[in-house]
């Protein structure tokens, strides 16, 4: 299972940072190729992202657990049914965030189980383009936190 994780300093206190990682509606302002959060009923949304084209593609996800105490959060994409299944069987999300001298220790995790031949040839440039993903994002939570 390809998986990618990246960790930061980010100047900011743990819990700023956890209302902002733990609302949907501001993954727009962070997060790589999200132009909106549409649908955020309970514990699902939507995200409408950006091809590299401009082409709006939607994905839905599932929140599996947000623990406030622990600053942990994890998310699944929800792929039954939609043109992600081509490619993934399993695609999870997870935001830890541990308080540091100077702010808060932020670590991303994208792990994903690949479908078909693209699990024994891609995963590789799966790993690659999650772990770009997180570091935009890693970005996107810096530029925000000031």
């Amino acid at each position: 299972m390809p998986t990618a994780r990246r960790t930061r300093l980010i100047d900011a206190p743990p819990h700023d940072l956890w209302r902002l990682v733990r609302d949907p509606h501001h993954l727009p302002r962070w997060w790589p190729r999200v132009s909106r959060v549409e649908a955020v009923k309970g514990e699902r949304f939507t995200e409408v992202l950006l091809t590299s084209r401009g082409r709006p593609v939607r994905a839905d996800f599932r929140l599996e657990s947000a623990d406030q105490r622990a600053l942990r959060l994890v998310w699944s994409q929800e792929l039954v049914g939609t043109p992600f299944a081509r490619v993934l069987r399993e695609s999870r999300t997870e935001i830890s965030l541990t308080p540091a001298q100077g702010g808060t220790e932020v670590s991303l995790q994208i792990s994903q189980r690949l479908n078909g031949f693209i699990a024994r040839l891609g995963a590789l440039l799966v790993r690659r383009a999650a772990a770009s993903t997180l570091e935009e994002a890693l970005d996107g939570l810096q530029r925000i936190a000031g």
